[in-house]
């Protein structure tokens, strides 16, 4: 039953990845939470982890396939991928050595604020006017390495700070949430690489779970079953949604996920 849950979870992660920019990091939390409950405090540790290994084939298997002239935003953006980088190995170390619970309420905290953020801040669902000859703006790379610490941390990729940020800075929804994936592969690769390398779970052995450091293979081969043939079809073809909608989408998934991580508490 766990498996069939995981595949269809796997089935929206592949949606959230090319619309939003979720390389399956805010949706596949809650759910390995959920799954892995018997763990007791240390779900939490193996949820992040696992959701790292699962942004690292979804971010990379949906950049692959975006058009180049998308990807050419991020022209000069090795400083803040380095960044980004830096950060999530950190980030992805506190996890590990934090309080076990810290992580699940820091990750309900974290978006509940960026919710109230992106409804009363100027800037995302309502873009300031800029003129014809202003094109969008880079994403600073000093924002590189915080951001990856919060998104490794957390278990998110990124997407919920970078989207927003690139939104803010003059692109359009479909173009923002391109961009996220190409970013998160930055900070889930050196996460995913340390929590391969952690110390496994000792309840594991005795629930039949099958982890490799912290990760949970048989949920991440779950998710991806289902996720990858998703992001095939939804590259070639992708939905037209008007940007206004798909800013308030957005949100709206937030919402959905931040009542999904309490219930699973």
């Amino acid at each position: 039953m766990d498996f069939v849950v995981l595949v269809g979870v796997g089935l929206l992660t592949g949606v959230t990845t090319v619309l939003f920019g979720f390389g399956g990091g805010f949706v596949a939390v809650p759910v390995v939470v959920w799954a892995d409950a018997a763990l007791g405090a240390d779900a939490m540790r193996v949820a992040t982890a696992t959701s790292a290994l699962v942004m690292v084939v979804n971010a990379g298997f949906a950049t692959a396939v975006t058009p180049r002239r998308v990807l050419r935003a991020l022209h000069g953006s090795g400083r803040l991928l380095l960044l980004l980088a830096g950060g999530a190995a950190l980030g992805a170390l506190a996890t590990r050595l934090a309080p076990a619970g810290l992580a699940r309420w820091a990750f309900v905290a974290y978006v509940a604020l960026t919710i109230a953020d992106l409804l009363i801040r100027p800037g995302f669902l309502r873009p300031g006017a800029r003129g014809p000859s202003v094109g969008p703006r880079p994403l600073p790379a000093l924002f590189g390495a915080p951001i990856g610490a919060v998104a490794a941390f957390l278990g998110v990729g990124g997407s919920v700070m970078t989207v927003p940020a690139m939104r803010r800075a003059g692109h359009p929804m479909r173009v923002a949430t391109a961009l996220a994936n190409p970013l998160t592969l930055a900070i889930a690769l050196p996460a995913t690489a340390v929590s391969l390398a952690g110390t496994a779970v000792p309840a594991a052995a005795g629930d039949g779970k099958q982890l490799v450091g912290l990760v949970d293979v048989g949920a991440a081969a779950a998710l991806l079953l289902g996720a990858l043939p998703v992001i095939a079809v939804l590259r070639r073809r992708p939905p037209r949604i008007g940007d206004r909608t798909h800013a308030r989408a957005y949100i709206g998934l937030l919402g959905v996920v931040t009542v999904a991580m309490l219930l699973t508490g």
